[in-house]
Formats: structure tokens, sequence, C-alpha cells
């Protein structure tokens, strides 16, 4: 499941960094097009202003908070999982069994999620850039639900 989000996330991260694309023609004979002016309305003015919003907002605050608590309880869900004699499938289990480098493994994912979230506030997508912290705290925490729903592994009992 680590891995699936790690690819979400990374290509997610690419599709925020290829930017606007804006498309030019040329004018024919010599001609410069004129401007066109658009009459600003009401709609696309309440728009706007709510889609400008500093990064560090109170909405991105509890979005990024849910994401490393997320991260934070499937960190623990996956120690359970270990200790109950479970096999972890997405990371290797010397890394899970290594306290400190799955630590690092987790905080680095919260970092990637937030990295992403900002670059589509940089670009301008802000419905994506708050989609980014949901879609993440929902996969962590079906993860982490995921490793206490497993049954423990007995050790076969062989004479």
């Amino acid at each position: 499941m680590r891995h699936s989000k790690m690819i979400l996330l990374l290509a997610v991260a690419m599709l925020a960094g290829t930017g606007k694309v804006c498309a030019q023609t040329q004018a024919t004979g010599g001609e410069t097009p004129s401007p066109v002016v658009v009459p600003a309305t009401g709609k696309t003015q309440s728009t706007e202003q709510t889609q400008k919003h500093r990064f560090w907002d109170k909405k991105n605050d509890l979005l990024f908070a849910g994401v490393g608590a997320a991260r934070t309880f499937d960190y623990f869900s996956t120690l359970n999982l270990r200790r109950r004699g479970g096999q972890e499938i997405l990371v290797t289990n010397d890394v899970v069994d290594n306290h400190a480098a799955f630590a690092v493994v987790e905080a680095a994912g919260t970092g990637v999620s937030i990295g992403t979230s900002y670059l589509f506030h940089h670009y301008g997508h802000h419905k994506l850039e708050r989609w980014t912290s949901i879609i993440h705290f929902g996969l962590a925490t079906t993860g982490a639900v995921r490793n206490y729903c497993l049954k423990t592994a007995h050790p076969g009992n062989t004479p």
C-alpha cells in the first residue's frame, strides 16, 4: 500500500510540475491582434477570491495534521502487525524492524504530501492541493485499519 501511495503522489507531483500551458496564434498580414476586454462579473471575482489563499491557512494546517496523524497511525499499526508475526508486503521487514528508519519513511511520506500540495498551490490548482491531503489521509488510515484487522500469524506447532 505504501508503494502505491508514493507512486500516486509522485504522479500527482509530476502533473503539477507541468504548469499552465498557454498557446499563441500568429497574426496574419503583419497585423497585431487587438486584446479582448472581458468585463469582470461578480461570479468571476468571487471564484478568484475563494481560490486565492495562503498556503499555510487553517484548512491546510488541519489537513496536514491529519496526514501526519494518519501516517503515525500507520506506523504503529505496522509495528503491531510485525509483533504479531505478520509480514509487511510493501517495504522490507528490515526497514519496519528498524524503528528509526521506518519513522523516517513515514515522515518522508508526510513531507512528500505537503510538498505535492505546495506544488498544486503554487500553480493555482487549489482543489487538487486540498484533495492531495484528503486522499493521502484516507489511504494511510485505510492501510492502518487493515493492519489491525489482519489475523495474528501463529507459528506452526510441529512435533
